[in-house]
């Protein structure tokens, strides 16, 4: 049976139960265009990364930052979701970053020498859009006082609220879900800044995967926006459409690790 894993989002039950049946309508329209060991479900007992270069993947979620630095060459790009969320534009989304409501922070410069989480160095909302967005302001290669992984956004946000951090970066669109379906979770922090925007989290299917089935991917990801059936499903996960992006369109991303670097910060620190 081949791999399927699309469950980037789903911090909250009714995103879960949305992404599940967003999957079936994906796994019927394949099955009956005659495509053989297409899982029943999603694959939800590994971790993203951990789908992403499996053999006979049949479809992933990947993080942008991720693909430019690790996935070209090994994978093939579907298509983008576009989510209708404050911060996103079109495919593109940003980061907010967020510090406790009573801070005393106005600008990022007064986020020197204080505690960030981070859900994970690898991630593009939470560490790469970070990065460029604190990367002028570092000084001999530091800005921070100290880091801490969290392993997820959501985690971080509890970080934040618990005073374990002080300040993390989140992507809009996990941040507009905790604020539609777990308010309370966002209700001790506010957001001090925006980061830039880069293109969103890119469906995946892998090297190998003939163009017919690619075709077939995007027609039936493009068929989404339109169909009756899922219009419940789309207001859950606030999906409006994918677009197909190319190589790219995701390279700016590797651009912005590439400016942080100029400017003498590397990583997060």
């Amino acid at each position: 049976m081949r791999l399927s894993n699309i469950a980037m989002y789903t911090g909250q039950p009714p995103l879960v139960g949305a992404t599940d049946a967003l999957w079936a309508y994906i796994r019927d329209r394949l099955r009956k265009a005659g495509i053989s060991d297409v899982p029943e479900t999603l694959e939800k007992g590994i971790t993203h990364d951990e789908a992403w270069l499996r053999p006979r993947l049949l479809l992933a979620q990947t993080c942008g930052f991720p693909y430019v630095k690790h996935l070209r060459g090994k994978v093939q790009l579907v298509a983008t979701p576009v989510y209708e969320l404050p911060g996103c534009d079109g495919p593109s989304m940003r980061s907010f970053i967020i510090v406790r409501r009573d801070s005393p922070a106005e600008t990022l410069a007064d986020l020197r020498g204080t505690t960030a989480a981070i859900n994970d160095p690898g991630s593009n909302s939470g560490t790469n859009l970070f990065r460029a967005a604190i990367a002028p302001l570092a000084e001999n290669g530091r800005f921070l006082g100290r880091v801490i992984e969290t392993g997820g956004h959501l985690l971080s946000i509890d970080a934040v609220t618990a005073g374990r951090a002080d300040v993390a970066a989140i992507d809009c669109i996990t941040f507009g879900n905790a604020k539609r379906f777990d308010p309370d979770r966002v209700a001790g922090v506010r957001i001090l800044a925006e980061t830039v925007s880069g293109p969103g989290l890119p469906f995946i299917i892998g090297w190998e995967t003939s163009p017919e089935e690619l075709a077939l991917l995007r027609q039936i990801l493009a068929d989404i926006a339109g169909e009756p059936a899922l219009a419940d499903v789309r207001d859950t996960l606030s999906l409006r459409r994918f677009e197909v992006l190319g190589d790219a369109d995701y390279e700016p991303l590797a651009e912005l690790e590439r400016q942080a670097i100029a400017l003498g910060y590397p990583v997060i620190a």
